[in-house]
């Protein structure tokens, strides 16, 4: 585990896993200058430098978005005689302040994102408001030239419309008794 600055001054905590050999040709030279624990000893300084000249390059939304970039990099940057065969971030944390800042911004995306819809709401309420309006005042101006030119012809109309359904409609309901014309014994209607 690493901590470590981004290249936005980030402090990032960053866990590593480095499968790495030595070169068989500078082996003399390293056990000479690190010592036979070279993997205990030199191998975390070594993988930390590395890793830490690399890290300044990115900053903080790079290194969650470019991984592989970044591993791909540190793999690079090898030097000292090492070959680092695979090199993998495993686990990368940010400071409290970047990480509360983070979901601050995301809160206020959201938020913003939700006042949009609602004005966006509002406008559709406004043009259904608008369009109902105008067709009820279209529907008001044929009715007061329809009674104009046809005078009470369009209300016997209504009448002889509304006397069509209502038989229909009281037929139907359940609360409704039917008393045959001139008959005072109330008839219970078949189910």
């Amino acid at each position: 585990m690493v901590i470590t600055g981004s290249k936005d001054l980030q402090n990032v905590n960053i866990t590593l896993r480095i499968l790495s050999r030595p070169v068989a040709s500078q082996l003399p030279r390293i056990f000479t200058s690190i010592g036979e624990d070279c993997d205990e000893r030199g191998l975390p300084s070594i993988t930390t430098e590395i890793l830490k000249s690399v890290m300044v390059r990115f900053d903080a939304g790079e290194l969650i978005t470019q991984r592989e970039l970044v591993s791909r990099q540190v793999k690079r940057a090898a030097t000292s005689g090492l070959i680092l065969d695979d090199v993998s971030l495993t686990h990368l944390t940010f400071g409290k302040e970047f990480t509360e800042a983070v979901e601050a911004k995301q809160v206020a995306q959201q938020e913003a994102e939700r006042a949009r819809f609602v004005v966006e709401k509002a406008e559709q309420q406004k043009k259904v408001a608008i369009i109902s309006t105008e067709g009820y005042s279209k529907a008001a101006e044929l009715i007061a030239n329809s009674l104009v030119t046809a005078r009470d012809g369009l209300i016997e109309l209504r009448k002889l419309e509304t006397a069509e359904v209502l038989p229909y409609q009281f037929l139907r309901s359940q609360n409704v008794t039917h008393l045959p014309a001139g008959q005072s014994v109330l008839l219970q209607r078949p189910q």
